[in-house]
């Protein structure tokens, strides 16, 4: 007993780490366990299955790169730059994050939709049209993933020692000798964080992209979306080996980049 009331603060914390790592391996427990291995690889080949990854991947890895075109300016001048202001911009750049997804669809819809406020005139001038269309996919993903890289990466920004800047400039080196050369290390773990998580925000999205781009089988079907119709449908067996082809993509994917963006922390101490 003694001992117990000595220890009791590390066990109670020891207790609770078991029932949280148990919260988050038994769902995934239950789908390994549920996955139908005998027609896993026949199920995952299908056309619908292929056409959704394949969809998943040009979409996830466009918005994603769009987020690092235009989410990195954006994250310099929200840490760095005299924005008046600064508190509501970040605030509209980042409510993505927060909304329903849903809400965020009809936000885009009533934006970029053929009587939206922007599409409206592109498709009289010319013809374009986003909903349910790829591109009306990658729009809603890079909508409610952006935001994570931006945050992401401000924050890194922010919390750099800005001296060693200082130092390479007063020692002559250029703007963008100091920005390869010592910001970009400094904030290359930020960096990847940033961009793995707008990768698994736009590969897992869902509310949006059915809302604004559809649910086209071949043509705006993501993999989130098949899964969703095989399942709503009774096709289980599909929705299951599907679910199990993002989760180990994700887990994979976050394990090498956590791995390289310390290997890199350390690299920088």
């Amino acid at each position: 007993m003694e001992w117990i009331k000595r220890h009791f603060a590390g066990i109670a914390i020891a207790a609770l780490a078991i029932v949280t790592i148990l919260y988050f391996v038994l769902p995934l427990l239950g789908l390994i366990t549920q996955t139908p291995w005998g027609r896993f690889g026949k199920t995952i080949t299908s056309s619908t299955a292929l056409d959704a990854l394949r969809l998943s991947l040009i979409a996830s890895l466009s918005s994603t790169a769009l987020a690092l075109l235009f989410g990195f300016p954006l994250a310099w001048m929200l840490a760095r730059g005299n924005l008046p202001w600064k508190p509501l911009l970040r605030g509209l750049c980042t409510l993505p994050m927060v909304l329903p997804p849903v809400v965020g669809g009809i936000a885009l819809l009533l934006a970029y939709g053929r009587k939206g406020l922007i599409g409206g005139p592109l498709a009289t001038a010319f013809g374009l049209s986003l909903p349910f269309t790829l591109a009306g996919v990658i729009v809603a993903e890079t909508f409610v993933s952006m935001p994570f890289f931006i945050v992401t990466l401000e924050s890194g920004l922010r919390a750099m020692n800005t001296k060693l800047e200082d130092a390479a400039r007063s020692l002559g080196a250029s703007r963008s000798m100091v920005f390869r050369r010592v910001t970009l290390p400094l904030i290359w773990p930020s960096l990847i964080a940033g961009t793995v998580l707008t990768w698994s925000r736009a590969l897992g999205e869902f509310g949006a992209t059915i809302t604004f781009a559809g649910n086209l089988p071949g043509v705006t079907q993501t993999t989130p979306l098949a899964i969703y119709i095989s399942q709503s449908s009774g096709q289980l067996d599909t929705a299951i080996a599907l679910s199990l082809v993002l989760v180990a993509v994700s887990l994979v994917v976050m394990i090498g980049t956590r791995n390289r963006s310390r290997a890199g922390s350390r690299s920088n101490a």
